[in-house]
């Protein structure tokens, strides 16, 4: 899952800041596109979803608390705004949320569909904001909304559909609910999770957030089988939680909020829509999953979906 930082007013940018900030948001893309693969290829490695989680967020755990310490220092602008006990308590909290349980839903997920159709379930989190955005917080549920929800999850069916002809009896489907849980619990986090980073900033909250997460993966991890497990996996997985913690989390999350700096929120997401047809393309060539026209048709179909939704 990736920070959502609040829209920045921008400024008229010149060409190459324009530039620069167009290629920041595609490779940050590609390397979020990336996680799903990495994912399969740890459990080609033998490693079970927890174990993933658990090494994952070890190693994403520094960059973090880094970023804290470095938000820390005397010339930091937050330190102008004092965070309390209290704020940084429900910082970690939401963290279970947002980092712990959707990772781990979506992991679980994972274990039985293919990584295009859990990239295409999990894309649907901007519609679930929408419509808890309409139950909590009284916005309107707009004809375009409405469409965009009808879309996005025609998408997800007819290539659920397609996975579900050729895959055990319930397999699929039980994925499916998994990762629709874990977009449902990262949509909660965000709007959850807005006020706070408003306070506190969103780069603080989130590396909060991270660190709260990494203590409820340790508290699962102990409480489901012994740590000497972690010392038994293969190597090659140790490399794959690297490249999910730094390649996939932590590098992307800073390129895509400098993107939204240099070009702006919209443009960012608009070119953060390929995300789920890159995740196709990648789980083809590298992963050799199969794929057909209506793999095809309902990732194009789940794109102008969410998109309608993301882009104002």
């Amino acid at each position: 899952m990736d920070d959502s930082p609040p829209e920045p007013v921008v400024a008229t940018a010149p060409a190459e800041r324009f530039s620069s900030g167009v290629v920041l948001a595609i490779v940050g893309t590609f390397l979020f596109a990336l996680k799903s693969i990495v994912i399969k290829l740890a459990y080609a490695a033998d490693a079970t979803s927890l174990d993933v989680l658990a090494v994952r967020m070890a190693m994403a755990l520094p960059f973090y608390v880094a970023m804290l310490c470095w938000l820390r220092r005397p010339s930091s602008e937050n330190n102008r705004r004092p965070i309390t006990g209290t704020q940084v308590a429900v910082a970690m909290v939401l963290g279970f949320l947002g980092y712990y349980l959707a990772s781990y839903l979506d992991l679980r997920g994972l274990e039985y569909i293919s990584a295009q159709l859990e990239r295409l379930t999990l894309f649907t989190y901007p519609t679930m904001v929408a419509v808890l955005a309409a139950m909590f917080l009284k916005e309107p549920l707009t004809p375009r909304i409405i469409a965009a929800i009808a879309l996005s999850y025609a998408g997800v069916f007819l290539m659920y559909g397609q996975e579900a002809r050729t895959s055990p009896s319930g397999a699929v489907g039980w994925g499916v609910a998994l990762v629709l849980g874990s977009a449902f619990s990262y949509s909660l986090y965000l709007l959850l999770a807005k006020p706070m980073m408003q306070r506190i900033g969103s780069r603080r909250f989130t590396s909060l957030a991270m660190i709260g997460s990494t203590a409820f993966v340790a508290v699962h991890y102990v409480a489901a089988m012994p740590v000497s497990n972690l010392l038994k996996l293969a190597p090659v997985v140790y490399l794959y939680g690297f490249v999910l913690a730094v390649v996939c989390t932590v590098l992307p999350s800073f390129m895509i909020n400098e993107s939204i700096v240099r070009i702006g929120a919209t443009r960012t997401t608009v070119i953060g829509t390929v995300g789920p047809v890159l995740t196709m393309l990648l789980a083809i060539v590298v992963l050799d999953e199969p794929s057909t026209i209506y793999h095809a048709a309902g990732m194009l179909i789940a794109v102008l979906g969410v998109s309608l939704v993301a882009v104002r």
